[in-house]
């Protein structure tokens, strides 16, 4: 009995998981469109972002005093930290003559350590030891202490996930992690630095599920600025790769490129990360755009490190990008080539078919006359006369159904055309208007083609069960009875019906009911083997039973 109590748990867990995986891709579909919405309004957020610099500009040049200035200098530093590296030079230079103009050492060292900062971010550790091998903890006043962890921890951070020997990576890391107990005892419990210096030493020790947590807490608990909710968010990600959680790493990684691309910043990480996740995916065409964004803003930055990282990356997606746009293009070029020859064809099957049909009229019209004058015959010939109308009869049934199947074989060519040189108009604009990015989407969509097939399978079982009313009972009776096929609606074929209503019209072949259905011809193996098995009787003979159907209830089918 505890088996039996086990599948409803079973079941409901799979539900669960099932429910739980189709709101997660819900969720990161939102975050890729607000993600797209972001990179579209760039020129905004930079736009706000050079207003910005222009208002501290202003306020740096009204300041009066020195030491003013001095602090001034610094909000327009943060803003161009990760803007434009060359102007965050500058604004360190200036802020240094200031401090030794000032004569504050605190400054000095203040200004000294913000050079510092940008060397390391830049690439240059040697640099920034060299500044920072000059100034103690001991001599830099408690509110700045910080900062000095701070710049320490990020450059041996750096230098162990660049070094080249695991000695040397793990020498690196462990000074990290000595700095990052520093950070966190210098940081009030609760604040971004402590909590930032606490999830990084999780991931450090391998900790990645209580990183999770305690970043998780963080901004639950508190309001968090757009560049907090990067930092969090990127730290995030660095957890749940670590755990090979690649739906939740997929979705920090545009949360916190989303908020980059909010902050106007130019020298990030997330979005390279992400753009690789996607190529990893086979979202070449997604993965290349934000390249092409993170290598711009790189260059735009002058972030030397994060050009050097993309360099070594955007050849091998821009390759593969190229290889699908030309690919795109052979496909274009085959597509109108094949429709071209459709198109030919066409006109060629419309001649055929109206040749025919004057053949046809001709033939009915000598029958017409013959009738008449058998109609004429004396009493002697009335039983032969009534034979001859019973023939004349099938003959006119068979015409019937002849020019059921032509009329609606014209229509379907004239509509085809019709939509041929509307599709064929269509592109003509698009190609006129230099639309390309809307002639690429036109081509690459698959709506028109899957209206035209379900539109084309309606019209096939509309005709098909106008001539053979009864054949969706009379093949249901050649299988047992728990194995019916019943159609969804009336009127309407299901696929395996529509097998098997090819077969009655003597489509034997599985190449061509596979061409014809857009099946393999595996799929199309399977669904004959499959009704096979249900038959009532010889399993091997249903295929003749079903050539037998209708076949008296429509003379001429025989």
């Amino acid at each position: 009995m505890s088996r039996f109590r086990l599948i409803p748990a079973i079941i409901f867990l799979l539900t669960v998981a099932v429910t739980a995986a189709g709101k997660n891709t819900s969720v990161t579909d939102s975050l890729m469109q607000t993600l797209r919405e972001a990179i579209a309004n760039r020129p905004t957020y930079q736009q706000q972002k050079e207003d910005r610099l222009i208002e501290l500009r202003k306020e740096i040049a009204s300041a009066k005093g020195d030491r003013r200035r001095f602090n001034a200098l610094d909000a327009l530093l943060n803003e161009f930290q990760a803007y434009n590296t060359d102007s965050a030079f500058a604004v360190c230079k200036r802020r240094e003559e200031l401090a030794r103009k000032i004569g504050d050492p605190a400054l000095m060292r203040n200004a000294a350590m913000n050079t510092a900062n940008v060397f390391a971010a830049t690439g240059m550790y040697k640099e920034a030891f060299d500044i920072m091998d000059t100034i103690s903890s001991a001599d830099i006043p408690d509110y700045i202490r910080p900062f000095r962890y701070h710049i320490l921890r990020t450059v041996y951070g750096l230098m162990a996930d660049y070094a080249v020997r695991e000695e040397d990576h793990l020498r690196y890391s462990l000074k990290t992690e000595q700095y990052l107990d520093s950070l966190m005892a210098v940081n009030a419990p609760g604040t971004i630095g402590y909590v930032m210096a606490e999830a990084t030493r999780h991931n450090a020790r391998k900790e990645y599920r209580q990183a999770i947590e305690t970043v998780q807490r963080f901004l639950n608990e508190n309001e968090t600025t757009t560049h907090e909710k990067a930092i969090c968010a990127f730290t995030l990600s660095e957890s749940y790769e670590k755990i090979g959680d690649k739906a939740h790493l997929k979705d920090e990684l545009i949360k916190a490129s989303i908020a980059d691309m909010q902050s106007a910043v130019r020298e990030y990480v997330s979005l390279r990360k992400l753009a690789m996740l996607l190529y990893d995916e086979g979202d070449v065409s997604e993965a290349y755009k934000l390249l092409r964004i993170s290598l711009d803003d790189a260059a735009s930055c002058n972030a030397r490190m994060r050009v050097v990282e993309l360099n070594s990356i955007f050849p091998l997606v821009n390759e593969v990008y190229v290889n699908t746009i030309r690919q795109q293009r052979s496909t274009l070029r085959n597509s109108v080539i094949v429709i071209s020859v459709l198109l030919l064809v066409l006109l060629a099957a419309i001649f055929y078919v109206m040749r025919q049909m004057r053949r046809t009229a001709a033939a009915r019209k000598e029958t017409e006359h013959a009738n008449n004058r058998l109609q004429q015959l004396n009493a002697e010939l009335n039983e032969s006369n009534a034979n001859l109308c019973e023939a004349n009869r099938a003959i006119a049934e068979n015409s019937h159904i002849k020019e059921e199947y032509i009329a609606r074989y014209m229509d379907q060519c004239s509509l085809y055309i019709e939509k041929i040189d509307s599709f064929r108009k269509q592109l003509a604009k698009l190609i006129s208007a230099g639309k390309t990015s809307q002639l690429n989407d036109t081509l690459k969509s698959t709506n028109f083609l899957d209206d035209e097939l379900k539109a084309f399978y309606q019209n096939f079982d509309n005709t098909f069960l106008n001539l053979f009313p009864t054949f969706v009972d009379d093949f249901n009776a050649l299988l047992r009875p728990d194995e019916a096929i019943i159609p969804k609606k009336p009127g309407q074929l299901t696929t395996e019906l529509r097998i098997f209503a090819l077969i009655r019209l003597g489509i034997n072949d599985s190449v061509k009911i596979a061409q014809f259905l857009r099946y393999s011809v595996t799929t199309i193996y399977n669904y004959r083997t499959k009704a096979r098995n249900k038959a009532i009787g010889d399993r091997d003979k249903l295929e003749e039973e079903v050539m037998k159907i209708g076949r008296d209830s429509v003379p001429g089918l025989h």
